[in-house]
């Protein structure tokens, strides 16, 4: 089976480390995954630099990846406002992205999931030439909250729905959650909504991410996010761990007979370029007031 691994590396590998890399460095390591193979590269997001400064050169990043047949890149949105960010800097594929629960809704982007559904709306409907695909955050599990409701989260997928977005990530936020609990909210919505297509972003907090990867692939789900070394997190979900590791991804999915398209031997390099990269980084000074 073909199975498609969107890098994250950029954005959501980036978020959480304590360090700013340099816009020169992450075009470099854009580089890098185009020459492992990597045909989708999540590059940056549009929110607030204050908050989260690893990304205030979004739209510098954007307007300077390589072009490349056959890689898209992509963009992250939380509110109108970053959505228009991303249009204005010549994003072409965004991911606008709402949280599964009100208190990580309300840290992550500072406003409840109503009022976020809402402006994200608006928004797209201004924009009909731009691909937008939509994630869910904290869609199994949240660090305040505990457990999600399957039927809660069905409420959000049918609500990007109703905007016309048919392309749905479910994301592990935290990493902690048991395989059957995925597989179970999945079926869920799946069978609620069998016409949209879903892709998982695993975080992996217990070393089930590839067996969760290994069961989702068996029921038909074909597309994941990554990131190389296992780097990311996110700065307003208490106890999050790092993402899946794109090259431990790429190995177990090889090893199972699965096509990826991915060379491991350039994918290592790009491991090897990306974490030195972020050794000798500057660090960060956050905002105290973020």
């Amino acid at each position: 089976m073909k199975v498609e691994i969107t890098d994250v590396f950029l954005r959501d590998g980036l978020q959480d480390e304590a360090v700013i890399v340099a816009t020169a460095h992450k075009l470099e390591i854009a580089e890098a995954l185009i020459a492992a193979g990597i045909k989708r590269i999540e590059a940056a997001s549009f929110v607030n630099p204050r908050r989260v400064p690893q990304m205030a050169d979004a739209a510098d990043v954007i307007s300077s990846l390589p072009a490349a047949e056959g890689v898209s890149y992509t963009s992250l949105a939380l509110n109108g406002k970053g959505i228009e960010r991303a249009v204005a800097a010549g994003a072409t594929d965004i991911q606008v992205v709402t949280s599964a629960s009100q208190a990580h809704s309300n840290a992550n982007a500072g406003q409840d999931i109503e009022e976020a559904l809402a402006g994200i709306g608006a928004t797209v409907a201004r924009y009909p030439q731009t691909r937008f695909f939509a994630g869910i955050s904290t869609a199994f599990t949240c660090p305040f909250e505990g457990s999600i409701d399957p039927d809660h989260l069905l409420r959000l997928v049918r609500a990007f729905k109703d905007m016309g977005i048919k392309d749905i990530g479910l994301a592990d936020t935290l990493g902690t959650t048991p395989t059957e609990q995925v597989l179970a909210s999945l079926a869920h919505v799946r069978n609620s909504e069998p016409d949209l297509t879903y892709y998982l972003h695993l975080h992996n907090a217990h070393g089930q991410a590839l067996a969760t990867v290994g069961a989702a692939v068996s029921t038909g789900v074909v597309r994941f996010d990554a990131a190389l070394g296992g780097f990311g997190g996110c700065p307003f979900a208490p106890g999050a761990h790092g993402n899946i590791a794109t090259e431990k991804l790429v190995a177990y999915l090889h090893d199972a007979g699965h096509e990826t398209g991915i060379d491991e031997a350039r994918l290592a390099e790009a491991v090897r370029l990306a974490s030195d990269i972020v050794e000798h980084s500057p660090a960060v000074l956050l905002d105290p007031a973020r």
